[in-house]
């Protein structure tokens, strides 16, 4: 006779793993169409004689939204370790919806002074703590619940799913800017991607009602291993290892936002001339993320996610600083291509994350260790790139230079990766398999 864990692992069939991922695409499009609508922000909330300087101060918003991702990681981490992958994925997707839903219907600063970007904050916050424990947990699920050989290549979904938001956050703006003149955009047409939240996470929480639980978290409870206080055997037993999860993602954290979130802002506002079709340009480059990342799991099942990151965080350092004055300087056809080659190289450095991460952490803490490890990193690196990135180029005056902050956190990540310990290889720190 089966198990009830090996009965439960031949119910987790494609429909609940499914569903897992698109749950993810409709949280980050939540939380990403806040960035393709920085121009318009900053003008509404942070009215400024100088463009930059607003464009600036809306950044400085998306990245306060950063702050709280630790925060939700230890809730969420606590949460999902203790009581389960399936109710902490589900109940993040509720925190996101509301405060996206409410945006649409902020009071700007003309409308409200001061307020209007107090409110902002409050909202961007809320949204943060929702995305804390939405990343790390659908890595441990979709890591957990795949077959053995392919944990790689299932934990590479949760990424598609990230870059799917993107690509639905980018294709909503795209389509509003498209039909509605710019004056009715910046008076109200901003609006209207927010307010779809309320019924983007309404389908997120019915899609992962029904989700299973993953065979992994059911061994622990049923072994009695639950941790009672995750963050607290994280922090005690795990405190390496948690350093080592933030440098292996902080290339992932600041390369996302820098060349995607934020790319649709430089090649428009920053790029002189302008780059014609810089909409459809990222959104073109997202695709090419989504149909590389699996390439980069399954090559990953096969030869090790070590040599497919080392490979492509020095691929990053090289190739970062040569592909922006190609953007810079390039037509359209050579600005795609180099967009294009970002966006690959980013797919092999991000799509063996989920699984390089959960091997590191044992089941009953795992959770709670990839949310804290990845939300600091996120929160201090990936939140601030796209501030960075803008501020570096009004102080330098250069507009590569932000490659050059590509180049340092490739080399940091891939020094990291290099010195991990491998499962098991640290007496007191026993990592069980997905």
């Amino acid at each position: 006779m089966l198990s009830r864990v090996e009965h439960r692992h031949r119910r987790l069939d494609f429909w609940p793993v499914a569903a897992g991922n698109v749950g993810n695409l409709l949280e980050w499009y939540d939380f990403v169409v806040f960035a393709f609508l920085a121009p318009v922000i900053g003008a509404r909330f942070f009215p400024s004689a100088d463009a930059l300087s607003g464009l600036i101060n809306a950044f400085g918003v998306f990245a306060v939204g950063y702050l709280m991702r630790p925060i939700g990681g230890i809730l969420f981490g606590h949460l999902g370790d203790r009581l389960g992958r399936k109710g902490a994925l589900q109940l993040s997707m509720v925190v996101m919806a509301i405060p996206t839903a409410i945006m649409a219907a902020l009071p700007t600063h003309a409308e409200a002074g001061v307020l209007a970007p107090i409110l902002l904050v409050a909202l961007r916050l809320a949204q943060g703590l929702s995305v804390g424990g939405e990343y790390a947990g659908s890595m441990c699920y979709l890591v957990e619940a795949a077959p053995p050989g392919r944990r790689a290549l299932f934990g590479s979904l949760s990424i598609l799913g990230i870059a799917g938001g993107l690509v639905l956050a980018a294709g909503v703006v795209s389509l509003i800017g498209s039909i509605l003149p710019a004056e009715q955009m910046y008076a109200w047409g901003w609006r209207l991607p927010f307010l779809g939240g309320l019924v983007i996470g309404g389908v997120g929480w019915w899609m992962r009602r029904g989700l299973a639980e993953t065979p992994a978290f059911l061994e622990v409870v049923e072994a009695g291993r639950t941790a009672r206080a995750p963050i607290v055997v994280v922090l005690r037993e795990h405190w390496r290892r948690l350093v080592e999860v933030g440098g292996m993602v902080i290339l992932v954290a600041v390369g996302f936002y820098a060349v995607f979130a934020w790319m649709p802002t430089y090649l428009r506002q920053i790029v002189r001339p302008p780059v014609a079709h810089a909409g459809l340009i990222n959104m073109a480059s997202i695709v090419v993320l989504i149909l590389a990342i699996p390439v980069a799991g399954w090559m990953s099942d096969r030869v090790g996610y070590r040599p497919v990151l080392l490979a492509a965080n020095l691929a990053y350092a090289a190739a970062a600083v040569p592909l922006f004055h190609v953007i810079d300087t390039g037509g359209i056809v050579a600005v795609t291509g180099a967009v294009f080659g970002l966006a690959i190289i980013h797919a092999f450095s991000n799509g063996p994350i989920p699984a390089a991460l959960s091997e590191l952490l044992p089941t009953e803490v795992r959770y709670t260790g990839i949310a804290l490890g990845t939300n600091v990193a996120f929160a201090i690196f990936g939140g601030t790139a796209p501030l960075v990135a803008t501020w570096l180029i009004k102080a330098t005056g250069d507009l590569a230079a932000p490659a050059w902050y590509l180049v340092a956190v490739a080399l940091v990540s891939a020094c990291v990766t290099f010195a991990a310990t491998r499962p098991g290889a640290r007496a007191g720190t026993p990592s069980a398999p997905p």
